[in-house]
């Protein structure tokens, strides 16, 4: 049984029950130490948080297993919540590299932990903390994933169609799940934040973050969006996107749109993640390397996916996707025969998508 709050925890010593099986997952225990102490902790399992030597010394002697915090690493490998940008981002008026995104990001580069075994043990449970988290977040979700390049600029067209798309995708009540980075990810999400607001705001939002239009500047291309999110009140706190961004691309910053971001070490494990719970379909832009992979890596869930279990793929761009990028003749030479072939489309306008996904 994880407790995440000491809400749960009250609630579960009031009820008188024992500690053995509970893990405590980063919280501060410090107001909850007397009830602890008077409590057995055979079989508790404490990740992080706060506590007292006293407590701690009590916990372990008493058969407690206590995970201690770690100086010097930039993340909390035992968070049991979701990032949000204000928290990546924080200290972002001292510029980029102050945030502790851009620590997170150093700590990845940092060659003399590349295979220390510490690190590698305290990126993995982070990435479990934050796949946890994820997977509570989506409970009951309908989701839709947004595929698309970090290079689409603000203010192109296809960055305003993204916008549009992202936009039409939360109004019909699904929750968007992109990449959570610049480019085509940043415009769905921006989209999906605006999904109240007129399209004059969409347009006007996507002019004013045009100019700051690449992420050359990280400082400036972050402070672009939090000004446009400030100033339109994209404070929102219902989801309406989720962004799985990784450190592994960390040269890619998260965009500030997101309602909420799952940021992982393990791209493998976050491009699994961000696939498989696009249960209501993958719409694919245009994009590099990384795109083809998604689809691709979609394609073999597809491919060996049983009836009913199978979600639309739509790729946007016909010219892009034949010649320009050809995914599409194998993506249908691979869908040939099977469940799959009903499932993919190729199309050029974007507002065929609620169409494709079913969702019109």
């Amino acid at each position: 049984m994880e407790i995440e709050s000491l809400d749960a925890l009250d609630a579960w010593l009031d009820a008188g029950r024992p500690l053995a099986g509970l893990r405590l997952q980063a919280l501060d225990l410090t107001a909850r130490e007397n009830r602890l102490l008077a409590a057995d902790p055979r079989g508790l399992v404490v990740l992080g948080g706060r506590l007292s030597e006293r407590l701690d010394a009590h916990l372990r002697s008493g058969g407690a297993l206590v995970f201690p915090e770690v100086p010097g690493v930039p993340v909390d490998p035992y968070r049991s919540s979701l990032y949000t940008a204000d928290e990546l981002y924080d200290g972002l008026d001292d510029g980029y590299p102050a945030t502790p995104d851009a620590r997170a990001y150093r700590w990845w580069l940092d060659r003399t932990l590349r295979d220390d075994i510490l690190a590698t043990m305290l990126r993995a449970v982070h990435d479990d903390s934050v796949s946890d988290a994820l997977h509570e977040t989506l409970a009951g979700r309908r989701a839709v994933g947004v595929m698309g390049g970090h290079a689409i600029e603000r203010g192109q067209p296809t960055y305003l169609a993204a916008a549009r798309l992202g936009r039409r995708l939360a109004r019909s009540g699904a929750l968007v799940l992109t990449g959570g980075g610049p480019g085509a990810m940043e415009a769905a999400t921006l989209g999906s934040a605006l999904h109240e607001h007129s399209d004059d705001d969409l347009v006007a939002a996507a002019a004013e973050l045009a100019r700051v239009p690449a992420f050359t500047d990280v400082t400036a291309w972050a402070r672009a969006g939090f000004a446009v999110r400030d100033r339109l009140r994209l404070d929102d706190p219902r989801l309406t996107s989720l962004g799985v961004p990784t450190w592994f691309y960390g040269h890619e910053p998260s965009n500030v749109f997101s309602s909420a971001i799952a940021k992982f070490f393990s791209n493998a494990q976050r491009e699994d993640l961000l696939l498989s719970r696009s249960t209501s379909g993958l719409v694919v832009l245009p994009g590099a390397a990384g795109t083809v992979q998604e689809i691709f890596q979609n394609a073999t869930r597809a491919y060996y996916g049983t009836a009913g279990s199978i979600a639309p793929i739509v790729l946007v761009g016909v010219d892009y996707w034949t010649a320009t990028l050809p995914a599409w003749p194998l993506l249908t030479a691979l869908a040939a025969g099977r469940e799959m072939a009903t499932r993919v489309h190729l199309i050029d306008d974007v507002d065929q998508v609620d169409e494709m996904l079913g969702l019109s």
